[in-house]
């Protein structure tokens, strides 16, 4: 924020921050105030992006106002700044992309809108309105957002479930389209179980089932599938010795996996695994065209914000009436104590701590 007369003192607070476009202004000296901060910033830091932030004439209202809105303007800020970041995160976990694309624009672009979503936000109405109808705008957005997300983290965590017992080991995975029809043997007399062995104990498996118990159907073990732990293995024997061939597997490292197998349950688990295919992909367009829409809501009233945030501190730091200038910067990396020296220039106060970096500001002087 740029002052008026000789030394003017600097602003309320640092009008920067590290990595992000800064904000000033100052009260206006005509044409020749703009002009002189574009020559200085094409001349010394050529590389700065520079915009004019166009900001209303707003109601100014009593003194009492403006300084007990200035302390709530501080932590209002950091929450809509802080769901426009949360939005622009989900996006680029929908998309693996950046969601702030154009955020510069907007900034250059910017002009004070009447409404938004429906609601006025008139020049004219006391600042404390205007901030209030603004913070309930990005939070009723904030909650949309929520019951949206959960929405759709519900239905991905159910196919990752579904998933995990697709591509698990075989000690855990679901087994039903790794088993056809021809492998089970179930008569009055006999049944088939399902034997998980260790990968590296197939030899000891093949010369012991036999012997695990009783009526065990010689030469009747056939291997289904192998991963890179284990391998799925069928074996025949007599329905009434079934128990006892299961303790004596458990006991020889064997793991007996329950299984039952059934066409209509197979077809119902695609059908389930399908569907929720469908539901996530359909969910995660609509989330993702909300959260662009949002973002460039929640983005639009950061920014009408910002513009009742450096109108209400100019007025407490430079009086009435109001007459300032308010620019946006950002400045590269290697340009930043250019820019920073270029506005102590401006700023009539070359010994103004709050144009200088956090690192600078600690330094005794």
């Amino acid at each position: 924020m740029f002052g008026e007369s000789g030394n003017i003192p600097p602003p309320l607070g640092p009008p920067w921050r590290r990595g992000t476009g800064s904000s000033l202004s100052r009260p206006i000296l005509g044409p020749a105030l703009w002009d002189r901060l574009r020559e200085s910033i094409s001349k010394n830091a050529f590389d700065t992006t520079l915009y004019r932030f166009n900001t209303p004439d707003l109601r100014v209202g009593t003194l009492d106002s403006l300084l007990a809105l200035s302390d709530d303007l501080v932590k209002s800020n950091a929450f809509i700044e802080g769901i426009s970041h949360k939005i622009r995160r989900q996006i680029e976990e929908l998309e693996r992309s950046s969601g702030g694309k154009g955020a510069r624009s907007r900034w250059m672009g910017f002009l004070w809108k009447p409404t938004s979503r429906g609601k006025q936000v008139s020049t004219m109405s006391p600042l404390r309105d205007i901030v209030n109808s603004i913070h309930a705008q990005v939070a009723k957005i904030e909650d949309d957002m929520k019951v949206r997300a959960a929405e759709y983290n519900n239905v991905r965590s159910q196919l990752n479930a579904i998933n995990r017992k697709q591509t698990g080991s075989l000690a855990v995975r679901d087994l039903s389209d790794l088993v056809k029809p021809e492998d089970i043997i179930t008569t009055e007399h006999l049944v088939t179980l399902l034997a998980v062995v260790p990968k590296y104990s197939q030899k000891d498996w093949l010369t012991s089932y036999e012997t695990l118990a009783t009526y065990v159907v010689p030469r009747s073990t056939k291997k289904l599938h192998e991963d890179n732990e284990y391998a799925l293995y069928t074996v025949t024997l007599f329905a009434r010795v079934a128990d006892n061939f299961k303790i004596s597997a458990r006991e020889k490292g064997f793991q007996i996996r329950d299984f039952e197998y059934s066409p209509e349950t197979h077809d119902n688990q695609k059908t389930e695994l399908e569907k929720l295919m469908h539901d996530q992909e359909n969910m995660r367009a609509s989330l993702l065209q909300w959260c662009y829409a949002s973002y460039g809501e929640v983005f639009s009233s950061w920014m009408h914000f910002c513009a009742v945030r450096v109108f209400a501190e100019s007025i407490l730091r430079y009086g009435l009436p109001p007459s300032f200038l308010s620019a946006v910067l950002a400045p590269t990396t290697k340009s930043e104590k250019k820019v920073r020296a270029i506005l102590e220039q401006l700023c009539g106060n070359v010994h103004s701590i709050y144009w200088k970096s956090e690192d600078d500001a600690a330094l005794p002087v």
